[in-house]
């Protein structure tokens, strides 16, 4: 199997993520020390035995363009909460209210990312069919030498950034002759399901020529991911904890062999489609239009650059107002005191009524609020405020230690979870020659797909799977999340202004 037993479902259940992603920790460190470390995928001609720092990482002509667009999104950020909160502190350390990400340790000669999990990521091939989708390496930003223990525990070496190498399935060159063929690359990965093997046994497994790492090369390389706690609040007498996420996209140009900062895919710029009309109507156009509501109901609307943003700032907990960190939140209605809306009701109404009369069958987006909580959910800003561990969908393995952490912690959130039997059986039609449906459900909900593996689980409606409290009878009942129910013995437990819940033991 690719996890180790403890990562298995108390139920012992085979792991979710068998055959689309790798996440035993001793096979992770395995690659991380040969082809897979970061330092031989950006710089492989430079490469050599020792670990890339972030010094060095950030030294790389290639990777300068990045250091610069981070440290310019940084000065952003702090400007923004100097405007909007300017009694409230802003610093690196303890001291200030809000405690800013140490940016110094992006040049720290102390610190490297160690790769933390490899994902199949297959399901993204109806944006690039030619490359047959794509595949994630995830690195974790990590202090090499741990800090001091506290009180008797070791603290996490572990720093709250991840780096997310995204690269196509195979090659251009393989794209054009069409060797390996997409059916031919989903059987690699499929069958590594049932591998009995750790540690650098499985690594050299799955880098065997006919392994699935074995086409992963940094020819593949398409774009940079970054996602950051850019700053936290610890609880106050004035407030509740706060925590903010930075993510940033930076793809890969060959013709300067530079990564360069770039928009996040359907992450909407609000901001600037408030301050523009012409290119709010525009917008609106494009995605009240039957067609693309469709793909967005289905999880499938890739939205024009244009309209996209280059940062997003999400927020745990959610239920902030400030504009500047929900780029997602409010385009439709507007909450007194809150941000202007983008949309009004009446525009969605008439859009889901003449798709509707077009014949297009939704899925997920059967009201207002269906429509206005999948265009969130479909932004990185908005996803990852959905089930996600903090601010990550994952976090990753920690097998730095000896003993690695992650043998108790899982390493990937409910929401990544829940989405690895979607993400299998497409990897599984296109291994058979079949049309894969590549629709997903909600972040918070996962598409079933008529396997029951899910059923009764956290994932789905278990206890602490999310759901929706329909009332016997009522008018009012939303029927895009009419479905959100809870398995027998639990009850939708909700706050006193949401009929949005958990599925908790039912209380008399």
């Amino acid at each position: 199997m690719l996890c180790c037993s403890s990562l298995a479902h108390a139920d012992e259940r085979a792991p979710l993520e068998r055959g689309t992603a790798i996440l035993e920790p001793f096979a992770l460190r395995a690659l991380d020390k040969g082809a897979f470390g970061l330092g031989r995928m950006l710089a492989p001609a430079a490469a050599n035995e020792a670990p890339l720092t972030g010094a060095a990482l950030f030294g790389l002509p290639s990777m300068v363009p990045v250091r610069k667009a981070l440290e310019a999104e940084f000065d952003r950020y702090v400007e923004k909460h100097k405007a909007s909160l300017p009694n409230e502190s802003i610093g690196v350390g303890t001291s200030y209210a809000f405690q800013l990400f140490d940016r110094g340790m992006l040049d720290s000669p102390d610190a490297r990312f160690v790769l933390t999990g490899v994902v199949n990521r297959m399901d993204r091939a109806f944006v690039d069919p030619e490359h047959c989708g794509e595949v994630r390496l995830l690195y974790r930003l990590t202090r090499t030498t741990p800090p001091e223990a506290k009180g008797g525990e070791i603290a996490s070496p572990r720093l709250p950034m991840t780096l997310n190498v995204v690269l196509k399935a195979r090659s251009d060159a393989e794209a054009k002759s069409n060797t390996p063929s997409c059916a031919e690359i989903a059987r690699r990965w499929l069958a590594t399901a049932d591998l009995q093997l750790t540690g650098p046994e499985l690594a050299a497994k799955l880098s065997e020529p006919a392994g699935p790492l074995a086409l992963i090369r940094p020819e593949n390389i398409h774009r940079i991911e970054t996602n950051l706690q850019v700053a936290h609040a610890p609880k106050s007498a004035i407030r509740d904890f706060r925590t903010d996420y930075m993510m940033k996209v930076f793809d890969y140009q060959a013709t300067t062999a530079t990564f360069e900062e770039a928009v996040l895919e359907d992450q909407i710029d609000r901001d600037r489609l408030l301050a523009d009309a012409g290119l709010a109507r525009e917008f609106k156009a494009w995605l009240l239009d039957p067609v693309h509501l469709g793909e967005l109901d289905r999880g499938m609307a890739v939205i024009p650059d244009k309209f996209l943003a280059k940062v997003a700032v999400a927020p745990t907990p959610t239920g902030f107002v400030n504009s500047d960190m929900l780029p997602a939140y409010g385009l439709v209605q507007g909450e007194a005191g809150g941000p202007a809306p983008v949309f009004s009701e009446s525009e969605v109404v008439g859009a889901l009524a003449k798709a509707a009369a077009q014949g297009i069958r939704l899925q997920n987006i059967q009201s207002v609020s269906g429509f206005e909580r999948r265009l969130n959910d479909s932004s990185c800003g908005g996803c990852h405020q959905t089930r996600g561990i903090g601010g990550f969908h994952f976090p990753g393995v920690d097998w730095m230690a000896e003993k690695p952490s992650n043998t108790v912690v899982v390493p990937g959130s409910p929401h990544f979870f829940g989405d690895q039997i979607r993400r299998r059986d497409i990897l599984t039609a296109v291994a058979d020659g079949r049309t894969p449906d590549f629709s997903r459900g909600f972040a918070s909900r996962p598409q079933l797909r008529g396997s029951e593996e899910l059923a009764g689980t956290v994932y789905n409606d278990g206890w602490g799977g999310h759901c929706y409290a329909s009332r016997a009878d009522a008018a009012d009942n939303d029927k895009s999340f009419s479905t959100w129910t809870c398995a027998a013995n639990l009850a939708c437990q909700t706050g006193p202004a949401t009929r949005f819940g958990m599925c908790f033991i039912a209380t008399r």
